[in-house]
């Protein structure tokens, strides 16, 4: 049996001390697909003392997620650029190369013993660990950098096929996304990589080249609004009063009321593709709304106070939308919103 020495290496080096060798460093090749540029950001639409309410963010600092919160004016986007490599293995989730690695998921094996790839092919591969981890960052980020991916073909993706009628089986027969899905460990005699993270204008372009690949697939009904209910799925963020206040606004403001885990991609992008305003906690669900809704939409997410993220506000900044920042109170697994709080935010938006 042969195994790869690549992991154990790089494990090694990490017990010694020896700083990360850069994944790039050794890269056949790199190229610029979109350029960087400087762009004007609105800031959140928010109530007083809601910024003082943020106790703890989730991605990024509490100084750099309030600030892409708050920005209100011009700021740098980097460029969206490519890597070619050769000679590249994909073993248990970590690509290696050069001594370094790049990870696409957790590890079955922590000590790093594996078998060497017997396998090989060449592509492009599209995905990254958060694309990976949350299905909100598949549908915002991996169907864009896709296109990318196919241009260099083949696409390539570790993900397993979908389960038939789910959410992302249902997107990619829509966007029309076919993937080579790989078997498992794997060696890359040629591998092309992305930085698609900027949000330049290169970005809010297919962005919005997606949103309308999806309405003219699905027509959509005007609403004033929809709130997609969370509940109790995915990672613990449970808003207790959350089928409260979604009841309020339907009953006096005619919003529908949506729980994503109970209908169709269809029947979301039908109901959120021209509404006025998307509500609800804070979550991957909510990216289906904020795909499809109309430029100058109001996308008010509810933020649990410990884990407040700015990375449906990046989204919203691509799509030409409106971003209400709504802290709720309490912790980030359990918390409350007042009433009047979520509907006096809704109004700065009239």
């Amino acid at each position: 049996m042969f195994h790869s020495i690549r992991p154990v290496t790089s494990r090694l080096r990490r017990l010694a001390g020896f700083p990360p060798r850069d994944f790039f460093r050794n890269a056949e090749d790199s190229w610029q697909i979109s350029p960087a540029e400087t762009i004007e950001f609105r800031p959140a639409y928010a109530l007083p003392g809601q910024v003082e309410r943020i106790a703890g963010t989730m991605f990024a600092s509490m100084a750099d997620t309030v600030e892409a919160l708050t920005r209100d004016g011009a700021a740098s986007e980097r460029a969206t650029r490519a890597w070619r490599l050769r000679g590249v293995d994909l073993i248990d989730g970590v690509l290696y190369h050069g001594g370094g690695e790049y990870h696409l998921r957790t590890r079955r094996n922590r000590f790093g013993l594996a078998r060497r790839p017997r396998s090989e092919t060449s592509g492009a591969l599209y995905e990254t660990w958060t694309t990976n981890r949350w299905f909100g960052s598949w549908l915002m980020d991996a169907t864009l950098a896709h296109g990318l991916a196919a241009a260099e073909g083949p696409a390539l993706t570790t993900a397993p096929e979908p389960a038939p009628g789910g959410h992302q089986a249902a997107y990619e027969r829509l966007i029309g996304m076919a993937p080579q899905r790989l078997p498992g460990d794997v060696h890359f005699r040629e591998l092309v990589l992305f930085d698609d993270l900027p949000n330049n204008g290169g970005k809010a372009a297919r962005a919005k080249a997606l949103r309308r690949r999806l309405l003219d697939a699905v027509p959509p009904v005007p609403v004033p609004g929809v709130f997609l209910l969370r509940g109790e799925a995915g990672d613990r963020r449970v808003l207790a009063n959350e089928r409260q206040l979604a009841d309020s606004l339907a009953e006096s403001r005619g919003f529908l009321v949506m729980d994503p885990l109970q209908v169709t991609v269809e029947d979301l992008i039908r109901a959120c593709g021209a509404a006025r305003a998307i509500v609800g906690v804070e979550g991957s669900h909510l990216v289906h709304g904020i795909t499809v809704a109309p430029e100058g939409a109001a996308i008010v997410p509810i933020q649990p106070p410990t884990r407040v993220a700015a990375t449906l506000k990046q989204m919203t900044d691509r799509l030409d939308q409106r971003f209400g920042l709504l802290v709720a109170e309490g912790s980030d697994t359990d918390f409350t919103l007042a009433r009047d709080d979520l509907f006096a935010t809704l109004d700065l938006f009239d």
